[in-house]
This record gives structure tokens, C-alpha cells and sequence, in this order.
């Protein structure tokens, strides 16, 4: 399946929307990325793709990204070296189940929606939204092939 297809648009728009709703609650920068195929540890994967994404060059170091790989059925949330200081160990456990809990029933929109939903209200405590802040990231969906 083409990634591009993958949510539709009208659930590309939710997405979006989703980001900048927690983006006005927390100066964190989020990201979502879908592909077909990780031939690599998804880990691995999404941590390269948060270079190649630029994510590592904001400000307070406080980007996130969403990645899916829709064929192999996998995903990942990580954060930059600015929240991985400041959060507890496990911090993305959390968001990681609530999102399985809808990929399990194929509501991949909605497990996309909630885990940048928790995001954003997570972060706000530690990365709270100030009113010069300014948007470092696109929040447009990026797809890879």
C-alpha cells in the first residue's frame, strides 16, 4: 500500500490538527512519519529519520516523532535528548499502549490522534507553551516509500 493513502485525507486533517492542538499546549515539536517497510529495528529506523527530519535542530531539543511502518506493522514514538532528560523512565509507555489499543481494532487514525493528544499534555509540564512561541516544525504528515 502507498503510505500516502494509507489515513485518507480527511484523517491527514484530523492528524494535523491533532499536532497543532498539542503544539499550543507545549513548546515540543511533533512529527508524524508513515512508510511501507522498516527493513531495520524500528528504533533505529525512526531515530534516523529524526535527523534526517531535522528534529534535532530545535531550540529546547524538544521534538517528537510518530513513526508507522504500515506493512510490517510497526511504530515508534521517540523524543529528543531535551525531554529524555527531564521525563521519567517509561514516559512513553504510556502514550505507546493507548496507541496500540486502537491499532488493534485498525483505528490507526485514532491511535495517531491519541498518542500526539497524550504528547502534548504530558509535555506541557515540562515544556510548557509560551506566547512568543514559535512553530520549528512542519506539522504536515511526512511519508517515506
Amino acid at each position: 500500500m502507498n503510505p500516502k493513502d494509507f489515513l485518507g485525507k480527511e484523517n491527514e486533517r484530523l492528524i494535523k490538527e491533532a499536532i497543532e492542538g498539542a503544539e499550543h499546549q507545549t513548546s515540543g515539536e511533533v512529527r508524524v512519519h508513515i512508510e511501507s517497510a522498516c527493513k531495520q529495528e524500528v528504533l533505529d529506523r525512526a531515530a534516523w529519520l529524526f535527523k534526517k527530519l531535522k528534529m534535532h535542530e530545535t531550540k529546547e531539543r524538544n521534538g517528537v516523532l510518530i513513526y508507522l511502518s504500515i506493512n510490517d506493522r510497526k511504530f515508534a514514538i521517540i523524543g529528543d535528548s531535551g525531554i529524555n532528560k527531564v521525563v521519567p523512565e517509561g514516559f512513553w509507555n504510556a502514550i505507546k499502549e493507548t496507541m496500540i489499543s486502537h491499532f488493534s481494532k485498525g483505528e490507526f487514525a485514532q491511535g495517531i490522534i491519541t498518542g500526539i493528544e497524550k504528547t502534548g499534555e504530558h509535555l506541557k509540564q515540562y515544556f510548557p507553551w509560551q506566547s512568543d512561541d514559535t512553530n520549528e516544525l512542519s506539522d504536515e504528515i511526512s511519508y517515506g516509500k
